[in-house]
């Protein structure tokens, strides 16, 4: 027999002796002798950054950003990193130009909107961090413009007959080359500028001393003159070479004198000439080819006929020296006003030029203005170019004819091979 204690159910409940069940009230604060633990209230999650993607990470975007299957924040990382690394850089154009060769052939003419978008695109953009001079941006365009001209050549087009011109004693002068001699022309007399900058000279230490004529027959004799489109390369990295290092050397390098042999000009001026003849003989090239060519952009062909512009009293008191124009009429203090001739170019990339007629030093003045020319502009630079003579300019004239004539021929001798 057994005790009520040892019957009880273990319920938890304390019994007394019968067995009936007492509930217990409520713990009084001394009972709490292990209190449960409250719950501290949890953080609201911040927003913290996400990090810049890794190098690797936008290396491995590459492909995708070249397929533009990238989403526009991938793009956009993309193309900023592009701006700072130039193995990426590098990369990235090799790759856009292998997506090229997987789209099917096309026409080569331009689509209608394309140069709107391409403009829009551009002024999109963040400018570069290091920026190509103003005084320099019209070479890297035309050069720009002349390589993609180039870009898809064969070896036929590059063995196409191409005529040089320019005016020398007085006549209309030629010679005849290929696309490969004119592009090889280009590089040599390029050659002026990179030596003026300290850089190497294409044509070696055997490069003969003189101007650009004797430079350009050198390299035409030599062994350095490919036939075909090797030339392409050494005058297209010249060219990004030569853009690169003004671009880095600051605004005082504008004032460097590049020798021609039998002139001189300040770099900045220099820039300006070699746009111009590289759209000259792009223009040259693209009529060998039967190709379209459009001229520089107005802003662009405005500075290359102010350079031209400005040249025209020293190459006059030239001409003169030579017996080529008629004398001085009115020697003045340099500084001082004397004759001049008003030259209005017309069109795209026109303006007003006032030309002193006697002396490169004495200062031109509407006040004293003996006769006017008015000229298209394109038919400006073709004959200062000597694609044109003067007898063939059709230009609107009125007042002195001796001052005009000599004017028109002075604009046609800064022409050269």
């Amino acid at each position: 027999m057994t005790g009520p204690a040892e019957d009880a159910p273990d319920d938890g409940y304390e019994r007394p002796v019968g067995g009936a069940a007492r509930i217990p009230g409520p713990r009084g604060a001394a009972d709490d002798l292990h209190p449960l633990p409250v719950p501290r209230p949890v953080p609201a999650p911040q927003d913290v950054p996400e990090p810049p993607p890794t190098h690797a990470v936008l290396k491995s975007l590459l492909g995708a950003w070249a397929l533009a299957a990238c989403s526009a924040e991938e793009t956009q990382a993309v193309e900023d990193h592009l701006t700072e690394c130039a193995p990426c850089a590098e990369e990235a154009l090799r790759l856009r130009d292998a997506v090229g060769l997987l789209h099917p052939e096309e026409s080569l003419d331009l689509k209608p909107l394309l140069r709107s978008r391409v403009l829009e695109d551009c002024l999109g953009k963040r400018p570069a961090r290091i920026p190509v001079p103003a005084w320099a941006t019209p070479y890297d365009t035309e050069t720009a413009r002349l390589d993609a001209l180039l870009r898809d050549f064969g070896d036929a087009e590059w063995h196409t007959p191409v005529q040089l011109k320019w005016f020398g004693d007085e006549r209309r002068r030629s010679r005849d080359t290929t696309v490969a001699g004119v592009i090889g022309h280009l590089l040599t007399v390029d050659g002026l500028v990179a030596t003026a900058l300290g850089l190497d000279d294409p044509l070696g230490a055997q490069a003969p001393a003189g101007g650009t004529t004797r430079r350009t027959e050198f390299f035409w004799d030599s062994d350095r003159h490919p036939a075909t489109g090797q030339v392409r390369e050494p005058w297209r990295e010249q060219g990004h070479t030569l853009v690169r290092t003004v671009s880095f050397a600051g605004h005082g390098v504008a004032e460097l004198a590049v020798d021609y042999g039998s002139f001189a000009l300040p770099l900045g001026d220099a820039f300006l000439e070699r746009a111009f003849e590289c759209w000259v003989h792009a223009w040259d090239i693209a009529e060998a080819v039967d190709y379209p060519y459009d001229p520089p952009s107005g802003p662009h062909l405005h500075r290359m006929i102010d350079l031209a512009a400005r040249l025209l009293p020293a190459a006059l008191a030239e001409r003169r020296r030579a017996g080529l124009a008629g004398p001085a009429r009115g020697l003045v203090a340099a500084g001082a006003p004397g004759r001049t001739l008003h030259l209005e170019i017309e069109g795209a990339g026109g303006g007003g030029w006032d030309i002193a007629l006697d002396s490169p030093a004495a200062k031109p003045s509407s006040d004293h203005t003996v006769a006017e020319i008015a000229l298209d502009g394109l038919e400006f630079c073709q004959l200062a170019a000597g694609h044109i003579s003067p007898e063939d300019a059709a230009a609107g004239q009125h007042g002195d004819r001796e001052a005009i004539r000599d004017v028109l021929f002075a604009a046609a001798s800064l022409s050269r091979l």
